[in-house]
């Protein structure tokens, strides 16, 4: 049994360059601090339709958006409950698109897989002959455009094409670790549901999930039996047109600091920020193959977190603790038991430039003696 490890008021402040949550700027945690006021009021109103409509602007979208409190896993969960009568065709490349399937399962869908080695991209192409090869006609097909596990950045925009000539079939985004730091026209590729947590590139406190939904899968929606209470199309979007409010009480302070960010987000611009981090990337890559080298395939590396294969053996586990140590900065080790020590992975995402990224591979360098 987990004994109760006390909370104390004295850690050092770390700079976070993990795959999320990253850092938040100073003035979106002070806006927190606000005096509380009830989810009802009139002053709910004003914070949630600035927010949503923000959202939408930033995006560049014209389908619906809904944010509600919780984890981008919510929209996981309730985009198959929505959508999936009964068969779903998951795209799985890594430890989150693979979270899907199982998630799918357990709400009790046929759930078939395209998979791929870790590390590789999912396919337009392959999914196309999957499609027109296959007895079954699906409801849904799953993509992670960010596979945050292995550093793969999938071609969401090109699936989503292919995945278009089926007007049935309906197409789910899994953009958890990418949304706001890589640009992506939604409208465009026939992307019917794309999420994320806004702890990740939208550099804000975690807490929040956010949903862009099109009017087809809300369609859908109404046409089943049965679908998700609490990240329901009908019910969140219905409920945003009547009263411009969430149905059920939100995390009011994340808000708060939502509202913030993304006037800051606004202010930089979309293709301005996708830029910063296509930089961010781009350093980050020549810095690994310099050292070490790059674990995804070729030419489908992530614009927000990068794998980075441990060609030279490092101690993962200790470079970090001596990273932290010394240089109050924290990375990531590799996914799960199979790359703990195999790979490790810097996030560079939500507030950071080229400069704070250099600052930790300078350490990195320093401490493992490269």
């Amino acid at each position: 049994m987990t004994e109760k490890s006390e909370y104390r008021d004295d850690y050092p402040d770390k700079t976070l360059y993990i795959p999320g949550p990253t850092e938040v700027r100073e003035d979106v945690i002070e806006a927190m601090c606000e005096p509380m006021f009830g989810h009802r009021m009139d002053r709910m109103t004003d914070l949630y339709t600035t927010i949503v409509e923000d959202t939408k602007e930033f995006l560049g979208t014209d389908n619906d958006v809904i944010v509600l409190t919780g984890s981008g896993t919510e929209f996981m969960e309730s985009s198959i409950l929505n959508l999936v009568d009964e068969n779903v065709l998951v795209t799985t490349c890594g430890s989150f698109s693979e979270r899907q399937a199982n998630v799918a399962e357990r709400l009790g869908k046929t759930v078939d897989t395209l998979e791929y080695e870790w590390g590789q991209a999912v396919k337009p192409e392959d999914v196309r002959n999957y499609l027109e090869e296959s007895d079954t006609d699906y409801d849904v097909v799953t993509c992670v455009k960010n596979e945050s596990s292995t550093g793969v950045r999938n071609p969401v925009e090109e699936i989503g094409d292919v995945v278009a000539e089926y007007p049935d079939t309906y197409f789910v985004v899994d953009a958890v670790s990418s949304l706001g730091g890589d640009y992506i026209d939604i409208d465009e590729h026939g992307i019917d549901v794309i999420f994320t947590s806004v702890q990740k590139a939208f550099a804000m406190p975690p807490g929040l999930g956010v949903c862009v939904v099109s009017d087809d899968a809300y369609e859908r929606e109404l046409e089943k039996e049965s679908a998700s209470w609490y990240g329901g199309f009908q019910r969140t979007l219905d409920y945003y047109d009547r009263k411009g409010q969430t149905h059920s009480t939100p995390a009011i302070p994340i808000m708060l600091a939502y509202r913030k960010q993304m006037k800051h987000m606004l202010s930089e611009g979309h293709d301005a920020r996708d830029q910063r981090h296509r930089e961010m990337a781009e350093y980050t890559r020549e810095w690994a193959r310099e050292h070490f080298a790059m674990f995804p395939e070729e030419g489908y590396e992530s614009q927000t977190v990068s794998c980075i294969e441990n060609t030279q053996e490092i101690d993962v586990a200790a470079t970090i603790d001596a990273v932290s140590e010394e240089y109050d900065m924290v990375f990531s080790n590799g996914y799960g038991s199979a790359l703990g020590e195999k790979t490790f992975r810097i996030g560079h995402m939500g507030e950071h430039d080229l400069e704070s990224i250099k600052e930790l591979t300078d350490a990195i360098e320093d401490v493992a003696d490269l």
